[in-house]
Order: structure tokens, then sequence, then C-alpha cells
């Protein structure tokens, strides 16, 4: 079986066992499809002692080992496929050293993260070990990149890596905010869409969520996302900002950002999601006071309730309850926009939290 072969007949690089094994100037053997695409992709340095290679590289037939590979495999039973998870991890080191090869070559790099996004969607587990091997510098000076589509893939390769918790705090400690914020200010739509997932999915984390949102202008550059972005970009912004304010202080840096009045404009365009992160910020003063200067606020709210999701119902229930504790004015105003009767409505939803809500707020509009 291929367990059974001598680690030897294995090239450094691939894992399997070498059809064409070929020795570099530096002494190690390896495969030379293997050896050749390292070679092709720019690097100039052995695999294993990291040591110069001279230019050009010479590739010398490794006649003796070939013949003992072909000797061995007539006398050995079938060979069994390799572990794929072994084998994986082994190539995505090869990737990864491409790309922090300054000889490496654009498409070359673009290639490399495309693979590993195959390898860690294919292979979960890979993910953990690839940011213990040193991986994310790298991918994190591919998101600092002025191609666009460098930065898209290594954004999304960073997400990739991210959806391991254990990763979440490192990526964190490792400079991923900063870049993040930067893609979000000055990347493309897709770059800046990608970004905000990626904060989204730290922002499970607790700590993060404060390490996050005490980040110079990473909340302010969420709320400019919502505001000037279009479709996925303003999605993924509402989603990040919804999950970094549900971490208290963050929800007054969100209203000290000039998220109120965004967020109700864009859930006059139909963005529900938006309705959460006001659920959020109606929990502090700060929001309240600004959500209650806007005048059509309670319009809004109403149309929610009136034509929501069962979501949107529910934070918009929330948002009217915190307004109108702390305002006669919007409390007339909902009565007269017939809040009272909508809610009326939903005693009857099969919803239990709606049928609460409602019920609270009939409560607090019965007595102002």
């Amino acid at each position: 079986m291929a367990a059974q072969l001598p680690d030897d007949f294995k090239c450094p690089i691939s894992l399997d066992i070498m059809s064409d094994p070929v020795i570099l100037p530096s002494g190690h053997t390896f495969d030379r499809s293997s050896i050749q695409r390292w070679l092709e992709s720019g690097n100039r340095t052995c695999p294993i002692t990291k040591l110069a290679l001279p230019e050009p590289p010479s590739l010398i037939p490794n006649y003796a080992l070939r013949s003992l590979i072909s000797n061995y495999a007539s006398l050995s039973p079938p060979r069994t496929k390799p572990d794929p998870d072994i084998s994986h991890s082994a190539k995505s080191q090869f990737l990864i050293s491409s790309l922090t090869s300054p000889f490496c070559s654009l498409l070359s790099k673009l290639e490399s993260l495309n693979q590993l996004n195959k390898f860690l969607k294919s292979n979960p587990g890979l993910r953990r070990r690839l940011s213990e091997s040193g991986a994310v510098s790298a991918v994190l000076r591919c998101v600092d990149s002025d191609c666009p589509s460098l930065q898209e893939k290594a954004l999304s390769l960073l997400l990739n890596l991210s959806l391991d918790d254990d990763n979440k705090v490192g990526l964190v400690a490792e400079g991923a905010i900063g870049r993040l914020v930067a893609a979000l200010r000055g990347g493309s739509p897709d770059c800046q869409a990608v970004s905000a997932t990626v904060l989204t999915s730290l922002a499970v984390v607790e700590v993060n969520k404060a390490t996050i949102g005490a980040y110079p202008g990473a909340i302010r550059a969420l709320v400019s996302l919502l505001r000037d972005g279009k479709g996925r970009g303003r999605k993924e912004a509402a989603t990040a900002l919804y999950a970094i304010c549900s971490f208290p202080e963050n929800r007054r840096r969100a209203v000290d950002s000039g998220a109120v009045l965004i967020l109700l404009k864009v859930v006059e365009l139909g963005l529900e999601r938006a309705v959460e992160v006001l659920g959020l910020l109606a929990k502090c003063r700060e929001g309240r006071q600004e959500m209650v200067k806007y005048h059509g606020v309670v319009e809004i709210l109403a149309g929610v309730l009136g034509n929501g999701s069962c979501r949107g119902v529910q934070y918009a229930l929330l948002t009217l309850n915190s307004l109108c504790c702390s305002s006669e004015r919007v409390c007339l105003e909902a009565k007269n926009e017939g809040v009272f009767d909508i809610c009326m409505g939903l005693l009857e939803d099969d919803n239990e939290k709606i049928r609460r809500s409602a019920a609270s707020l009939i409560q607090v509009l019965k007595g102002k």
C-alpha cells in the first residue's frame, strides 16, 4: 500500500510518490512536475532549505531513485489514495510560499488564492492549520494590493479562514481589522461587501466586537457603505453593524457616526436588516434621541409592521416600544398612524415574540 512505501519516495511538495524525481542544486529531490510549478511561480529558492538557487535552476534526473521506486512499486500491493488532508496541507504550504515570493507573478498569486480557497472549502479542518503555519500575514499582504482581483480573492480567503472560531481572535491580532477598514473605504464594491462580511464573522467573538468598535473609523466605514453601497454591499454593511452593535458600547459609536438617519432611509428602500440595527440602537438614549428627531420615523416603522417579515415586524415593535416609552409625541404619532390597531391584529400572530411585543406596545399606547 502507499503507506508502506518509504517516505523518501514521496515528493516533499505534493507528498505523492514521485514518478519523475529530479535533484535541485541544493541536493534535495522533488517530483519534476511539482518543482516546475514552484519555479514557474517565480520562486528561486529550495522549498526545503530556502537557499537561493542558481539562474537558471538545473533539474538533474535522479535515475537511481526512479529505478528504486519502480522496482519497489512492482513488488508492493496496489496503492491506496493518500490522506487528502495531509496532501492538501502540504500543497497549501506550497501555495502560501508562492504568495510570499517576490518573484511570483500576479497570475500565479491569483491561482494560488483560488486553489487555497478550494482546499479550505473542501477541507474545513485545514483552516486552523493554515493559520498556525503563518498563512495569515501572506494573505493580508495580498489584501493590501492595489489590484482589485487579487484583493477580492485574498479577502475571500480571509473570510474562509475566519469561519473557524479558533482563528477569529488570531486574525484580529495579526492586524486584519485595519486591512478590512481600508478595503471598506477604498476597495471595489465586491471587496467592500466581502470586507463587511469578514467583520461580521470576526464579531461572533465578544472581545472582537469591542476591538472592532474601538478601531478608528471602522463603524464609520460601515455606515458609509450602508449609505453609498448598492445591493449586496449595503446588506452586508447592515449585517456587520448589527453584529457589532450587539455590544452595548458600540451603539453610541454608531449613532455618533450618523447611522440612525441612514438606517431609516435604507429601511424606506426596503432593507429590513436595517430595522434590526435600529432595534439595537433604540436601546441607548443617544439612539432614541436621534430617532425622535426624524419626523417620519413612526410612519416608516408602521410600514414594516404592516408589510414586513416576521423578524422585521419583531424589531419594528421593539423599536417603537422604546421610542413611545421615551416620547409622548412619538406615542401620539403612533396612534395616529394606526399602530394600535396593527398591534391588536398582531396579538393573533403565530410568533410568540411578536405577540408579546405587540401586547407590550399596546399597554404603552394605552398609558400615554
